[in-house]
């Protein structure tokens, strides 16, 4: 269907051509299709951005031919057709208008006033648990979780992070399964349990920062509470895609179990790899070095490989990373 309507135009601006949008758009309201549908599906038919405006509702739709639905402005160069009551919508068009675009505009208008009224959007009972639950859904369209955001007072393009706790933080949240989500604009310095982080969004992409502060919450332990998504560089690829029973299985990870039975043995490993120096690892861990020596050797008989290298203490990490995941899983 992209660019269906330069096509038509390009035959002839003529009735039959004008009827056969009429009667998309005629199609798109006896389906009462959901407003990302129509915003999108109008995108295609045009060939060019196009978008819903109602600012009373927390809706500022737009999608390009081929592209999802987001939230943003109307673009300074778009056509706006207003339907009253404070909806408007527009296409923005590089170059010459097409002789159909008039045409399109009011059929889109009609279709929107039509299905504002039948969309599924929240309504203003909803307590704020249920509104940022929507928000964080992935089954729900980006006009669904802007009007949530909109009851909740938060615009649809306002930068957040959605964070993934074991415990208690201050801000907007839900419960989801047994992990507290929370709408923030800070990461607090201190938390009660362990906190992944995920990335900076605008409020409207909230699903995917949820889905990355959960990743990240696999990534925490007692000596790390609180991790970044964004920090975790090639590490967030495993723990987006962690299949939990195959990590356990590898050989690297079983040898670490068998290692977690002997005491602060794990919590020396992870010293020395978060140090870079068995000195350092030492101290923040209020041993006297001497100490070390013995134990990493004892390590290194079990793991099978040496961590007084690069290559040596880069395996160990990844191996300690995996373990952590596989355990937090299983706990989750």
């Amino acid at each position: 269907m992209k660019g269906l309507l330069l096509r038509l135009s390009g035959l002839d601006a003529d009735a039959k051509n004008a009827v056969r949008v009429i009667g998309f758009f005629d199609r798109m309201i006896t389906q009462r299709a959901g407003l990302d549908a129509l915003v999108r599906s109008t995108a295609e038919l045009a060939g060019c951005p196009a978008g819903l405006h109602v600012p009373g509702q927390g809706l500022s739709l737009r999608a390009a031919a081929g592209t999802a639905v987001t939230a943003g402005p109307v673009p300074a160069r778009a056509k706006v057709r207003s339907t009253g009551g404070g909806v408007d919508v527009w296409i923005a068009r590089d170059g010459a208008p097409a002789p159909l675009d008039d045409m399109l505009l009011e059929r889109f208008a009609i279709a929107a006033a039509v299905l504002l009224g039948h969309s599924s959007v929240p309504l203003p009972e909803l307590g704020d648990p249920a509104l940022v639950e929507l928000v964080l859904s992935e089954s729900v369209g980006a006009a669904e979780r802007s009007r949530a955001l909109h009851l909740l007072g938060i615009g649809a393009t306002t930068p957040l992070r959605v964070l993934a706790a074991t415990g208690q933080v201050a801000g907007r949240s839900a419960v989801v399964g047994n992990l507290r989500a929370v709408l923030a604009t800070e990461v607090p310095d201190r938390v009660d349990g362990r906190l992944g982080v995920g990335p900076l969004l605008p409020a409207v992409d909230a699903a995917a920062s949820w889905r990355a502060a959960r990743a990240a919450l696999l990534c925490t332990s007692d000596s790390e509470p609180v991790v970044w998504h964004e920090r975790l560089g090639g590490l967030a690829l495993i723990a987006d895609q962690l299949d939990h029973a195959t990590a356990g299985a590898l050989p690297d990870v079983r040898a670490l179990d068998r290692l977690a039975a002997e005491p602060d043995m794990i919590t020396t490993l992870d010293a020395l790899c978060a140090e870079g120096s068995v000195r350092k690892a030492a101290a923040a861990l209020h041993r006297h070095h001497s100490t070390m020596p013995a134990r990493l050797a004892r390590a290194e008989a079990v793991l099978g490989f040496g961590i007084d290298s690069a290559p040596g203490r880069l395996r160990l990490h990844l191996a300690l990373m995996l373990r952590r995941m596989r355990d937090n899983v299983l706990q989750g």
